[in-house]
């Protein structure tokens, strides 16, 4: 080994920004976990180190998972706390600790801004400072109008103090994807209202598009009205219509598969906006207008296939992500029209992205799969499509729920904190971190094939 690979390899070994972005989750799952055990974070003056843990880890996952209550366990403290929590887990813990950097006027290393590429999957990244200035903007903005509007709604219903911090705390979580709320049966009591609901899906839809593509839609929107032509790059487009095909297909399958069923007692506009809302919160948004337990195994399975496609790639969401299912289905395509290129929107798609996709799903599949064994062997007697349900949320960071979570067992709950923890990093990233990031020297041996299918 010469001298250069010997520094090289020295470099990977003290410094790899996958395992910087784990350990920064950890670090602010801990101190979340801590300080939720503090008396004056609930209304009893306690609460044990587990529940604790899975509280901090659905909070800074943006998953919205619990154990206990938030509306009634939790002191306003407590409340703040999560509310914390849950706003550093959506906009990512390396986007917080760049802008301390940019506000103390501090110099941004290569190393940081190699952490912060790396948590927002982009390829490249010219302007960091506008990255990071254009993050926060747009989330102060969405959050502030979500927060104004349900402001105006709900500030007739409770008082001034209540009903701002309601309002900040939802539009937060909704944008966020990370489904707390401070009502005991989410929003299901806003069923029928139309303001709550087009509101907070708005905001889930939003903060589920990622920040490239609200940075995207800004400009085409600017473009318009200075009537300049501008396109949306690949990845834009395909969040947008997978995105739209997603919701609109499967609020339709809702619509008409549990109109007499789960919502046959709901009026016309009730199972509307009830489908809708569904199709939008299922993809890790996690707030719920009706009982999950009463839909049909078809529907239960559509929110499961929702659950593990998940949002977008850099968005506050989790799952495998859209673009990824996108990618792999153009390669399907591809092969079943016998052509070699990958295209996609008149686009060649390079092989190592359709590899990576790949990676993605066979890694998160296996997760979910070990992760369901294990919380089999920790819930004997659990219903097999509860269990199976639960650990889909749990990685696809959403939060729903078919009634288990409180019945979770000491090592349920642990399974479930795991599974959250590496839903939110996601598996790919978690295996850079702990892999070789170079290889050194070359192997080859002879080829020799074997039987598929």
């Amino acid at each position: 080994m010469g001298m250069n690979e010997k520094i090289v390899s020295r470099e990977e070994r003290r410094f790899q920004p996958a395992q910087l972005l784990a350990v920064s989750f950890v670090v602010a799952i801990l101190i979340g976990t801590l300080l939720l055990m503090l008396p004056f974070s609930t209304q009893l003056h306690q609460i044990s180190f587990v529940d604790a843990l899975f509280t901090a880890t659905s909070a800074v996952c943006v998953t919205g998972l619990i154990v206990k209550d938030t509306a009634s366990y939790f002191s306003p403290t407590g409340q703040i706390i999560i509310l914390v929590l849950f706003q550093m887990g959506g906009l990512g813990i390396m986007a917080f600790s760049t802008l301390i950097l940019l506000v103390a006027g501090k110099r941004i290393s290569i190393k940081d801004r190699i952490m912060i590429q790396d948590g927002y999957a982009s390829s490249s990244i010219q302007d960091l400072k506008g990255l990071i200035r254009n993050i926060f903007v747009y989330t102060l903005i969405i959050e502030g109008v979500g927060t104004l509007f349900l402001y105006l709604h709900w500030c007739g219903q409770f008082s001034g103090a209540h009903a701002l911090f309601k309002s900040v705390f939802h539009s937060v979580s909704a944008f966020c994807n990370a489904g707390f709320s401070l009502s005991s049966d989410s929003f299901i009591s806003c069923r029928g209202d139309l303001w709550v609901n087009v509101i907070i899906m708005a905001l889930i839809i939003s903060g589920g598009f990622g920040f490239f593509v609200l940075q995207e839609i800004k400009h085409m929107s600017l473009s318009l009205v200075r009537r300049k032509k501008v396109r949306f790059s690949l990845h834009a487009k395909l969040v947008l219509m997978l995105t739209f095909v997603l919701i609109a297909g499967s609020s339709l399958f809702f619509f008409v598969t549990e109109g007499n069923l789960a919502m046959q007692d709901f009026g016309v506009k009730e199972k509307i906006l009830a489908s809708s809302f569904l199709a939008v919160t299922a993809r890790t948004a996690g707030f719920n207008t009706m009982d999950m337990s009463t839909l049909s195994n078809g529907s239960i399975f559509l929110l499961i296939l929702l659950m593990f496609i998940g949002a977008s790639p850099g968005s506050t969401g989790g799952g495998v992500k859209t673009s990824t299912v996108g990618v792999i289905s153009a390669f399907l395509k591809s092969r079943v029209q016998a052509r070699e290129a990958i295209n996609l929107f008149y686009r060649t798609l390079p092989i190592e992205l359709v590899t990576k996709a790949f990676m993605v799903v066979t890694l998160s599949i296996g997760v979910i799969f070990l992760a369901s064994f294990v919380l089999f062997i920790a819930q004997q007697g659990g219903a097999m499509e509860g269990v199976f349900f639960e650990v889909f949320s749990a990685f696809g960071t959403v939060g729903l729920s078919l009634g288990i979570t409180s019945e979770l067992s000491g090592l349920g709950k642990t399974v479930i904190v795991i599974t959250m923890y590496v839903g939110r990093i996601g598996p790919l990233t978690l295996l850079y971190a702990f892999s070789r990031r170079r290889a050194y020297g070359k192997f080859g041996y002879v080829e020799e094939s074997v039987m598929i299918g």
